[in-house]
C-alpha cells in the first residue's frame, strides 16, 4: 500500500443506452461504436434481440454473436471473451436486460427456485456480479443497451388505490447504471440526455442525437492521460532486461499499480535469475577452471 499522486490514465468507455422499445438504442449504439472505432471489422455486437442487428448491416461490416434464449449471465460472459479474443475494439451488448429479466435470466431463475428467497439470492448475485465485472474489466470499449418500461406506483384517491405513472424504469438490477462511465437516456424521438456522466462532456447539456461524431468526442476523452498499454509494454521489456535480483526488486517497487497484473512475469524473471550460474566454467587443456 503506497500513497502516490493521482494520474489520469487512458480509458475504455463503459456506456449504457437505456430507453423504451423503438427509441433507437441499437442503431445509436452502432453509430457511437463507429465513432470510437472507424474500422467496422473491429466492432462486434452481442445480439439477444432475435437477430435485430442484421437490420443495420448496411452501416458497415461489423461482427455479430447471436444469443438465443435462455439468457444466463455466463452466456454473456462467454460472448464478451470471444469478442476480446478476436481483437474487437468495441463490443455492443444488445440488450443487457435479458440477463436480468429474460428467459433463463436472473429473475427467471430466482422465481423457479425453491427454498429461502434470501439464500437463493446469495447464489444468484455472484453470477450477476461476474457479468458486470466482465464488462468493467474488459479492455474493449463497451456499449450496453438496457430496455426501459413504464413504472407505476399506487396512490390513494377517494379511499381507493389507483396506479399512476411515475416515469420509466430500466429493466436491470437496481444500481447497475452506477457501474457505467456514462448513461444516456433515449426518448421515442431518438433524442439522448445524460443521466450519468463521469466525463463531464454531456451532463446538464441539451438533448442530442447519437452519431459517430459523439463517439469521436468520447474517444478523445478516453485517450487523454497516460497510455497504460504502452507503459505495460515498456515495463515488460524492462523486466526481461534486469540482470540481477536487486534490479528486478527496484523495478517491482517502482510500479505498484502494475504489481498485481505483472506478478507472474516478475516471478518468472526472478526464477530465471536464480538459475544463472555465477561462476562460468570453461575447458582448457583438458582441465576445468573457474573464471
Amino acid at each position: 500500500m503506497k500513497l502516490q499522486i493521482a494520474k489520469r490514465q487512458q480509458a475504455k468507455i463503459k456506456l449504457a443506452l437505456q430507453g423504451p422499445s423503438g427509441c433507437g438504442k441499437t442503431i445509436g449504439a452502432l453509430k457511437l461504436a463507429n465513432g470510437l472505432c472507424p474500422d467496422w471489422s473491429k466492432i462486434a455486437l452481442i445480439d439477444t434481440e432475435n437477430y435485430s442487428a442484421s437490420l443495420y448491416a448496411h452501416l458497415g461490416q461489423f461482427s455479430v454473436i447471436n444469443i438465443p434464449p435462455p439468457f444466463p449471465p455466463e452466456k454473456y460472459i462467454d460472448a464478451i471473451r470471444i469478442c476480446e479474443s478476436a481483437g474487437m475494439e468495441v463490443i455492443i451488448i444488445d440488450s443487457m436486460s435479458h440477463e436480468w429479466e429474460g428467459s433463463g435470466g436472473i429473475l427467471d431463475v430466482h422465481g423457479n427456485m425453491t427454498g429461502n428467497s434470501f439464500t437463493n439470492w446469495s447464489k444468484l448475485t455472484p453470477r450477476h456480479n461476474a457479468f458486470v465485472q466482465a464488462i468493467l474489466q474488459s479492455k474493449a470499449h463497451i456499449i450496453a443497451t438496457i430496455r426501459s418500461k413504464q413504472e407505476y406506483v399506487l396512490n390513494e384517491k377517494n379511499g381507493r388505490h389507483v396506479p399512476e405513472k411515475v416515469g420509466l424504469k430500466a429493466v436491470q438490477r437496481d444500481g447497475t447504471d452506477y457501474e457505467f462511465t456514462c448513461v444516456f437516456d433515449l426518448d421515442i424521438k431518438h433524442n439522448a440526455t445524460a443521466s450519468k456522466d463521469r466525463t463531464g462532456l454531456f451532463m446538464d447539456k441539451p438533448e442530442f442525437q447519437l452519431t459517430s461524431g459523439v463517439g469521436q468526442i468520447i474517444l478523445a476523452w478516453c485517450n487523454e492521460g497516460t497510455d497504460t498499454d504502452s507503459q505495460v509494454r515498456e515495463l515488460i521489456a524492462e523486466i526481461d532486461s534486469c540482470k540481477n535480483y536487486e534490479e528486478l526488486k527496484l523495478l517491482f517497487l517502482a510500479y505498484p499499480q502494475f504489481q498485481y497484473d505483472l506478478q507472474p512475469l516478475f516471478t518468472k524473471r526472478k526464477n530465471e535469475l536464480n538459475n544463472i550460474i555465477p561462476i562460468t566454467k570453461i575447458q582448457q587443456n583438458g582441465s576445468t577452471i573457474s573464471k
